[in-house]
């Protein structure tokens, strides 16, 4: 079944999203250029040139075999919460990889709600109790992420350079995701309230987002079942262990050893991970070259090693999500135009 048109956009929003685009481009140049110019271009194409093949050759590698394992994470806590529907792990490896092709190619964040749509699509299409679930099964792979994430922070702490006056920004960064775990676990007994309002129109709304919720939680049961939670987490734990080893990998290439250790290598799968919380750009590019530049900077490495270091990194993950991505999308019979941020919801819609 084809997907519905979507509404034409308003001619007055459209050019006042056109010439936002276009303001945000020529300041995002502007800052391009600036940067450009206080670098030397020379040493950095020479770094480029000279970093060593087999050591990018490993971190391609390690940074696919992480996605696999986030997949069979992923598979793992479907289980746990949909024990009455088979699911094949190549589907869930397949939602996946189209889901970090999403992410690599557009900004905002869509490969959550990509892979979730293209996952439900399969098990028998885009209703309303099955959609929320595997939502929550996404879910519980943040809280699994956020379990890594401060083990990043602690490891990044023993080497004290990078934190130094640092620690209050992290802990905002990481106060998002903390403060939406906490509204989704609690949310039901907080719509309670809502439930004994005297407005009819509030009592409803909170009882039909209570149902979601309920749902929603339904993707928390793999934390209850250690049958199947011990390798979701240990699988999710594992990937996070392969970034970290590719981040390494890629200032071997470069020959960064003397500067830069494992502990270097945390503190960059650290930042770039935290600064892609609210991308701005596809891939975060710009944002992506900033994080690891600072990072490196506090280690003693020049500033044109940090930015070639970021843009080695960057086309590891980019190279990584179209090679797995591209045959995933075209197994699943999609296009590009289906994991367009303005396409997604209609491609859950095209249910075989």
């Amino acid at each position: 079944m084809g997907a519905p048109e979507s509404s034409p956009t308003p001619p007055r929003r459209s050019g006042r999203r056109r010439a936002g685009f276009v303001l945000a481009a020529i300041l995002l140049a502007g800052l391009i250029g600036f940067a450009l110019s206080r670098l030397d271009l020379h040493r950095i194409g020479h770094d480029l040139i000279t970093a060593t093949p087999g050591w990018i050759a490993l971190a391609l590698l390690l940074m696919a075999a992480s996605l696999v394992l986030r997949s069979i994470s992923w598979h793992q806590t479907l289980r746990a919460a949909l024990p009455d529907t088979p699911i094949a792990w190549v589907l869930v490896a397949r939602a996946t990889m189209i889901g970090v092709m999403a992410s690599a190619l557009f900004p905002g964040r869509i490969g959550e709600p990509s892979r979730v749509l293209v996952l439900t699509r399969r098990l028998g299409g885009p209703n309303r109790h099955l959609l929320p679930v595997v939502a929550g099964t996404v879910f519980s792979q943040t809280l699994i992420n956020l379990l890594a994430l401060g083990v990043l922070v602690a490891v990044t702490f023993t080497g004290a350079p990078l934190l130094h006056g640092h620690l209050t920004g992290i802990a905002s960064a990481l106060a998002v995701p903390l403060a939406v775990c906490v509204l989704v676990i609690l949310g039901p007994r907080l719509l309670a309230l809502g439930r004994r309002s005297r407005s009819m129109r509030v009592a409803l709304a909170a009882n039909a987002i209570g149902r979601l919720l309920r749902l929603a939680r339904r993707g928390l049961t793999v934390f209850a079942r250690p049958r199947y939670g011990v390798t979701a987490i240990a699988s999710q734990l594992l990937a996070w262990v392969l970034q970290w080893l590719a981040c390494y990998t890629v200032l071997l290439a470069l020959g960064l050893q003397s500067h830069a250790t494992l502990v270097t290598a945390a503190a960059i799968l650290l930042a770039v991970n935290l600064s892609a919380i609210l991308p701005a750009t596809p891939s975060n590019v710009g944002v992506f070259q900033a994080a690891c530049l600072v990072v490196l900077a506090a280690y003693g490495v020049s500033a044109g090693q940090g930015l070639a270091y970021g843009i080695i990194l960057q086309a590891v993950e980019v190279l990584t999500a179209l090679a797995l991505g591209v045959p995933a999308l075209l197994a699943e019979g999609l296009n590009w135009r289906d994991i367009r941020p303005s396409r997604v919801p209609s491609a859950a819609e095209r249910a075989e």
